[in-house]
C-alpha cells in the first residue's frame, strides 16, 4: 500500500520530531494533540529547526517552505479519516495508549496503518483493542527523530507481514536503519538499555560511587558518549521509571525492579532536563552541577 498521508498523535518531543522527519521526506503530516498551545509550539519549533537546517545550508529557502506546507496541525483525531498511517507518540501508559486507538477506529479507514512509537509496551495489547490487530505495529523512532538513524519496528502476535513491508519503506524514505523486534516487553533496545540506567541509580544509592563518578566511570571505561545518569535524565527519569515498571510487572523478575532513588526521585518531581533538575541541575537544557539533593547530609543540631 503507498502511503503518502501521516496522522502524528501526540504533538511532544518525541510528536514533533516524527513529523519533521516525515514533512523532510515527502510526506504528508497532520499533528495532533488535545492541546492547542502544544501543537502551536511544535509547529514553531519544526519551523525554527528547518530555518536552522537553512542557515546551515543543508536546507534551501524553497525546500523549507515546501516541507511547511506538508504541516498541518489539529487537535481533533477525527483528523485523522484520511490517514494511510497513524504514528501514536504520547506518553508510556498502555491505557491512554488503548484510549487512543480505539478513538482512531473511529474515524479512520480500514486501510490506515496503526503504528506505536512505544518503547516497552506489547503491540499485542495495542492490537487488541482495535478492529485491525493485523495492522497494529511498534515504529520506535529514537531522539532527536531527525538525527538518530534507528527505527525499531516492532510486530505484535497478529501483525500482518504486509505491514511490515509497508513500513520499512516508510522507514526507508525517512532514512532510517531498521532493525526487527519481537513483542516482548522494551523489545531490543530498551531491554539492554534501561536496566543498566536503572542499575546506575542503584549504584549511586548503594554510595557506591558520586553522580559523577558514575557518570565518568562510564564515559572513560566504556567509551559510551553519556554517562548513564546524564542519559536518564535526558530520557526523562519519569520515562525511566514507567519503563521499568512495565518491565517488573510483565518479566515478574527482581531484577527488573525500579530502583528506590528513581521511585523517590519520581516522587520528588525530579524528572532530569525537562524539569530544569534530575541527577544534574539544568539551565537552558545545560547542566551546571550535580542535584544538591543527592550530596547533602542530614544532621539533627
Amino acid at each position: 500500500m503507498a502511503i503518502e498521508k501521516i496522522f502524528v498523535v501526540g504533538a511532544g518531543l518525541m510528536g514533533s520530531g516524527i513529523a519533521q522527519n516525515a514533512i523532510t521526506s515527502g510526506y504528508t503530516v497532520v499533528l495532533n494533540d488535545q492541546r492547542q498551545e502544544a501543537l502551536e509550539r511544535a509547529k514553531l519549533g519544526i519551523a525554527g529547526r528547518l530555518q536552522h537546517m537553512v542557515d546551515k545550508g543543508t536546507l534551501t529557502e524553497e525546500q523549507k517552505e515546501e516541507c511547511l506546507n506538508r504541516l498541518s496541525i489539529d487537535p481533533r483525531i477525527a483528523g485523522a479519516k484520511d490517514a494511510d498511517l497513524v504514528v501514536e507518540a504520547i506518553y508510556e501508559n498502555l491505557n491512554a495508549k488503548q484510549a487512543v486507538f480505539e478513538e482512531l477506529e473511529k474515524y479512520c479507514k480500514p486501510s490506515c496503518i496503526f503504528a506505536s512509537n512505544t518503547s516497552s509496551i506489547s503491540l499485542t495489547a495495542l492490537g487488541a483493542v482495535t478492529k485491525r490487530p493485523e495492522r497494529v505495529v511498534g515504529m520506535h523512532f529514537f531522539s532527536p527523530v531527525p538525527v538518530m538513524r534507528l527505527l525499531e519496528v516492532v510486530y505484535g502476535l497478529r501483525t500482518a507481514q504486509n505491514v511490515l513491508e509497508d513500513i520499512q519503506e516508510v522507514g526507508k524514505k525517512m532514512g532510517k536503519t531498521m532493525i526487527l523486534a519481537k513483542d516482548k516487553p522494551g523489545f531490543i533496545v530498551n531491554r539492554a538499555l534501561i536496566p543498566m540506567l536503572n542499575e546506575a541509580v542503584e549504584i549511586l544509592d548503594e554510595g557506591i560511587g558520586t553522580v559523577e563518578d558514575v557518570d565518568t566511570a562510564m564515559r572513560l571505561g566504556c567509551n559510551h558518549p553519556m554517562g548513564p545518569l546524564a542519559l536518564a535524565d535526558m530520557i526523562g527519569l519519569d520515562i525511566l521509571f514507567q519503563i521499568m515498571q512495565v518491565f517488573y510487572e510483565d518479566l515478574g523478575d527482581t531484577k527488573y525492579r525500579p530502583a528506590h532513588l528513581l521511585r523517590k526521585m519520581v516522587t520528588a518531581r525530579y524528572y532530569g532536563r525537562k524539569t530544569g533538575a534530575g541527577f544534574y541541575l539544568y539551565e537552558n537544557g545545560k547542566a551546571i552541577g550535580v542535584n544538591p539533593v543527592l550530596t547533602r547530609d542530614h544532621a539533627l543540631a
